[in-house]
């Protein structure tokens, strides 16, 4: 015997959605059955007047059914209007607006009946109205003039349009007018200022009304708002009525609220269950009113409630009649609050409990129609039949109606027809059609033949087997093709035929037969189940806490069946994850960059396969900052003290560590918020001091590890009494800006501390040790006095002491100034010099007295400058150099003098007024040093054995020159160095001529030049002497020759294989011959310079130490070491371009490089490159 049993609650949804899919099936179209409505416009069809109005209304029957329409109640002939055409095979009407027809000629209520022989099926009353989008009636608007503080209401009444506009108010450059807590928009379209400003003063304030099924857009005429300020209002009075007459305007006072909208104390709202509730609440004052709702005797509902409009307008969505109520709206500043309360009431239109459903039932069977529906007002049941009100339709003896239920006995064929539920209140109606169907069928399976299920093991495995017949078929489930009858606990045989296995396992996958019978005959249909392993995530995201800009990972690893192909998506708060660039999505993790605040919330991972979908979640959290403080509170007013409470906002997930109290003076410094005091995080309440005379305001600021929240909203103010002043202004000093004056200054009190009215300072000063009263005087909120005619730089005792309007304060203390400083009158005596070396020298001098001083005594100040060169007799510009040596130094060091030169200096005191007199010009010179190098090096008129050479005398000869050492090597082809020869010149040389030396050859040559101290830094230079004549020709001869030039390409092609085979070589680690030779090359100049060889390292110049090949090091065998290509002269030189002098001389890359001295090379059998071995022939 086959179980039926209910289905477990984990598995409902699943269930509930199959059987709706079961029962939704269609009586097969072949099969007669009375017509059902598919499609219909709505209700209320509101159409463009421009386009064609097309009223759907399609249906299904067998056979098909035919459409008649009614218009307000009565038959409408389609036929006889050339403007209205039925679509083909349809109900639905297309009337043509766009030749010539007017929509409004066809407005009214439509209704469609479908009908065929089994009965009649009707659509909704669909009321039919086009859409109207009117201009604004015109009106003569005035200028709104309205003084600084006042509220503002600007009227929009925007016309009434179908469907009601979309109102918005912009300016003349079609920018949205800025909206805030002040000013916002109310829901009739009206705008709101609770207190207008004077950045409030414009000419185009406009609304414009949106009418969106006509795509058009209405506007008013600009309104035009002049904001009259206090300041303004001020100068107007003051223009016209003297100073005695008024004392002007008052300043802009705060108000306490008052409600703009809604009017009076309360009001009532009556919204429809399912709409959308909202209610609204604007008000004035100064500061600007913050709005609160609350639910008098209930709380608001969670998830539906929202706060729109600055939380002026309170917004609940899918209201229902839970949500009636009185609402309360609280408009609170710091003077005060004004509320209102809403009588909210929720009505319903009907809504279905059971709608009647279709009816197929065989002949002689019982069956029943059920129409339930309710609202508020409880909705009134009506049936029809084939559209005609049941009580004037044909009779039916197997039909019986009992309220909202038809019962049907032992039906026939003749008992077929469509009924229709009527349920109707105040608020709407609805209309439901249900046929009834008595037919006679053998079983048919609607399931296809071996469908295949796949399902995850340990979840439900629901079957189908859809079937159709009249009698209703009785349903039976084999397992494979000879199986037995499927019965026991572990199946579940629903009324739709769908065999549900509660938990499937590995051993359930196979075939299954279904087999439909009844009176009428058999039929069985085979599908097939298989079974799949589960997805798992066997390592899940985990719960992280993370500071902001820090990287965080969460973790997703997976194990799931091998034929299925799993989708791993990530979500935050479930929803897709931000498109950002920071996020990174790996095989198995998520890794979030730079973390931020915004970044804090769920993580979900989740898998889906075709079969299943699994997830995972961790949580977030960003410590952040935490929320202000709320609702402070004083209590305890003391004309010294008060208690400031408060609520602590949210903490953020960092515990709050302090609480910092500030406060702002609204009579001294309005809008400037000072330090108070701060109190431990655990404590919501402070006594605090005051001071008299101070419009206390305070706010609140909590501190957590990650930093302040933002300040909470200040408190109500508190003023306190006037009182003579507790302190005396700081910073009292002394100090005369001429020599016959004292300017004495301080640091005024701060408004707050002046304890009241009338705030001014007494200013007493005398003369320090001398037998003298005090002089005083009174003077304004000023913080400088100016005493004249004092002696030059005596010193004063000096006070001053605050007093207002109630009062001096305590006895100031004294302090010591000066009058003003003049020039020193003397010069520095004894001045001496002492000659260290060549670039340092120290001078000495005697302080001057203190009294000649007449200032503070700042420093010294040492005047140097270059008269000549002592080498040379010219003189040029002179500039001076200036030292300063602080306080009271007799001393100082010169450095960076030039050597072998004369020099002069002076000395002069300094004060705070400025210098004094020069000391006598003092001379000294400097020793000689060692020269800079020779200004160039020039090599010209090459012959076969000879080079002459001409060169410049130092640019710094730094003495006398001694003489001229030149140095010169050969240079072989494969850059190795010859024999070294020294020759040393007289100074008064400035050209030399070279002779016995080899043709064809490279010679390099080191140059410098010598004082009595030593040798300078030195230049070097390379040249080639020419080759033989007959050498030459023969050169030419050759060079000529067919054979010779075949032979150099031979050469040159066996050259590029070596080159290459060296190439592979090196890049496999080995070393080649050539290498070894550039190893053995030492760079002759590497040699260490002994004390006595009379060279000063402190002079060598930089480039000095730079080796023949930029980037080389010459290695210290002497020999020089070659790198790269031997295609140019660059390996000589520092790789500039060439040049040729005006002699024509190469000068290139051998011109003005310096380098250490030269030394003899050893003899190279390395094989010269094929480039030298070309340019010996040259």
């Amino acid at each position: 015997m086959m179980k039926k049993r209910s289905i477990p609650a984990s598995k409902a949804s699943l269930v509930l959605f199959l059987c709706q899919m079961i029962s939704a099936l269609d009586v097969p179209l072949d099969l007669l059955q009375p017509p059902t409505i598919t499609r219909q416009s709505p209700k209320d069809y509101i159409v463009d007047p421009r386009e064609n109005i097309v009223i759907q209304c399609e249906a299904k029957g067998k056979p098909p059914p035919s459409f008649s329409w009614t218009r307000n109640g009565t038959h409408f002939d389609i036929d006889k209007d050339a403007q209205v055409t039925m679509k083909p095979n349809s109900g639905t009407l297309v009337i043509n607006i766009m030749n010539g027809g007017k929509a409004e000629a066809y407005e009214g209520i439509y209704q469609c009946t479908a009908r065929n022989e089994r009965g009649a099926a009707i659509s909704n009353n669909i009321v039919v109205r086009p859409s109207r989008s009117p201009l604004w009636t015109k009106e003569r608007l005035e200028p709104n003039q309205v003084r600084e503080g006042d509220s503002l209401v600007l009227h929009c009444r925007p016309p009434v349009g179908l469907p009601p506009p979309i109102i918005f108010w912009m300016d003349n450059a079609f920018q949205r007018l800025p909206q805030s807590e002040r000013v916002s928009q109310g829901l009739n379209g009206d705008l709101y200022f609770s207190n207008v400003q004077p950045e409030d003063t414009r000419e185009d304030y406009i609304c414009y009304a949106r009418f969106n099924h006509t795509q058009t857009i209405q506007q008013k005429q600009p309104i035009s708002v002049k904001v009259f300020s206090m300041d303004s209002l001020n100068d107007t009075i003051a223009a016209n009525l003297s100073d005695t007459d008024i004392y002007g305007a008052k300043p802009v006072t705060q108000r306490q609220p008052v409600l703009l909208t809604p009017t009076g104390s309360t009001s009532t709202k009556v919204e429809l269950r399912g709409n959308v509730l909202l209610l609204e609440c604007i008000a004035a004052g100064i500061p600007t009113p913050v709005i609160r709702w609350i639910k008098e005797g209930g709380e608001l509902p969670a998830n539906r409630t929202f706060f729109e409009n600055f939380k002026k307008t309170l917004k609940i969505i899918d209201v229902s009649e839970a949500d009636s109520g009185n609402y309360k709206c609280i408009a609170r500043n710091t003077l005060g609050s004004a509320h209102h309360v809403i009588s909210v009431t929720v009505k319903a239109a009907p809504y279905w409990i059971t709608a009647p459903r279709n009816l197929v039932l065989s002949p002689g069977e019982d069956g029943t129609l059920i129409c339930r529906a309710n609202g508020n007002p409880k909705p009134n049941i009506n049936w029809l039949a084939n559209g005609v009100p049941i009580a004037i339709a044909p009779e039916d003896p197997s039909r019986r109606v009992d309220g909202d239920t038809i019962i049907f006995s032992h039906v026939q064929e003749r008992s077929s027809s469509v009924y229709q539920c009527n349920a109707s209140n105040e608020y709407g109606y609805l209309l439901a059609n249900a046929f009834v169907n008595v037919l006679a069928e053998p079983p048919r399976i609607l399931t296809p033949a071996n469908k295949l299920y796949q399902v995850i093991a340990d979840s439900p495995a629901l079957l189908d087997c859809a079937y159709f017949g009249s009698p209703k078929p009785e349903i039976e489930w084999f397992k494979g093709v000879k199986g037995s009858t499927l019965h026991g606990n572990e199946y579940v045989f629903h009324d739709n035929g769908t065999l549900e296995i509660p938990v499937a396992q590995k051993d359930s996958t196979g075939t299954y037969t279904c087999v439909a019978r009844n009176e009428l005959g058999k039929i069985q249909n085979e599908v097939q189940l298989e079974v799949k392993d589960p997805t798992v995530i066997i390592k899940q995201p985990e719960y992280k806490v993370i500071q902001r800009y820090g990287q965080v990972s969460f973790e997703c690893i997976i194990k799931h069946d091998s034929t299925l192909l799993p989708a791993v998506i990530w979500l935050k708060d479930h929803d897709e994850l931000p498109d950002d660039e920071r996020f990174l999505v790996g095989k198995d993790n998520l890794t979030i960059m730079n973390v931020t605040d915004k970044d804090d919330g769920t993580y979900t991972c989740i898998v889906n396969t075709t079969l299943d979908s699994v997830s995972a979640s961790a949580v977030l959290t960003v410590v952040a900052r935490p929320n202000p403080p709320f609702d402070l509170e004083l209590t305890g007013q003391l004309e010294r003290s008060i208690e400031l409470s408060w609520i602590p906002g949210d903490e953020n997930n960092s515990p709050i560590t302090n609480f910092v109290i500030e406060y702002e003076d609204g009579l001294h410094e309005p809008g400037v918020w000072h330090y108070q005091t701060e109190v431990p995080g655990t404590q919501t309440t402070v006594q605090l001091k005051l001071s008299p005379y101070v419009n206390y305001s305070f706010r609140v600021i909590a501190v957590n590890e990650i930093g302040r929240s933002q300040p909470s909203e200040p408190s109500e103010q508190y003023l306190t009494k006037s009182a003579n002043p507790d302190e005396n202004p700081s910073n009292v000093q002394g100090i005369g800006s001429e020599p016959d004056n004292l300017v004495i200054t301080w640091k005024s009190l701060k408004g707050f501390q002046s304890n009241g009215p009338g705030l001014q300072y007494k200013v007493s000063w005398r003369q320090k040790d001398v037998d003298d009263e005090w002089t005083s005087v009174i003077v304004a909120n000023v913080s400088k006095y100016i005493v004249s005619g004092t002696p030059t730089f005596v010193p004063y005792e000096i006070k001053v002491q605050a007093l207002n309007d109630l009062g001096y304060a305590p006895e100031p203390s004294e302090v010591i100034g000066h009058s003003g400083e003049d020039l020193p009158m003397v010069a520095p005596g004894n001045v001496q010099v002492h000659v260290i070396n060549s670039t340092l020298a120290k001078v000495h001098w005697d302080p001057v007295p203190v009294k000649t001083v007449r200032g503070h005594l700042q420093g010294y100040k040492v005047y140097y400058w270059k008269i000549q060169s002592l080498s040379r007799r010219s003189r040029r510009h002179v500039e001076k150099k200036i030292l300063t040596f602080r306080g009271n130094k007799t001393f100082g060091m010169l450095p960076g003098l030039e050597p072998y030169s004369s020099y002069k200096l002076n000395v002069r005191v300094v004060n705070g007024k400025g210098e004094g007199p020069a000391s006598p010009d003092k001379v000294f010179k400097t020793p000689e040093g060692v020269p800079s190098s020779p200004s160039f090096l020039k090599i010209t008129n090459p012959t076969l054995d000879s080079l002459t050479l001409e060169w410049g005398s130092p640019t710094h000869p730094n003495g006398v020159l001694t003489s001229y050492i030149l140095k010169f090597q050969p240079i072989n082809n494969t850059h190795e160095l010859g024999p070294l020869v020294e020759i040393r010149i007289p100074a008064n040389e400035s050209s030399l001529i070279l002779k016995n030396l080899n043709y064809s050859t490279r010679y390099k040559f080191y140059f410098n030049a010598q004082t009595s101290v030593g040798s300078g830094s030195q230049i070097t230079e390379e040249a080639v002497t020419i080759m033989d004549e007959a050498m030459a020709s023969r050169q030419v001869d050759i060079a000529t020759q067919g054979w010779f030039i075949g032979l150099m390409c031979a050469v040159a092609l066996l050259i590029l294989i070596l080159l290459i085979v060296c190439f592979i070589r090196r890049n496999k680690g080995g070393k080649y011959p050539v290498k070894e030779k550039e190893d053995a090359h030492a760079d002759p100049e590497i040699q260490p310079m002994k004390e006595d060889d009379g060279t000063f390292g402190e002079y060598s110049d930089a480039e000095d130490h730079k080796p023949l090949k930029k980037g080389s090091r010459t290695p210290s065998d002497r020999t020089v070491k070659k790198e790269d290509s031997d295609d140019s002269l660059v390996d000589y030189g520092e790789g500039v371009n060439g040049q040729f002098n005006e002699d024509g001389s190469f000068i290139g890359q051998y011109s003005g490089k310096k380098e250490k001295e030269p030394a003899e090379g050893n003899e190279s059998s390395e094989a010269p490159s094929p480039v030298n071995a070309m340019n010996s022939f040259v």
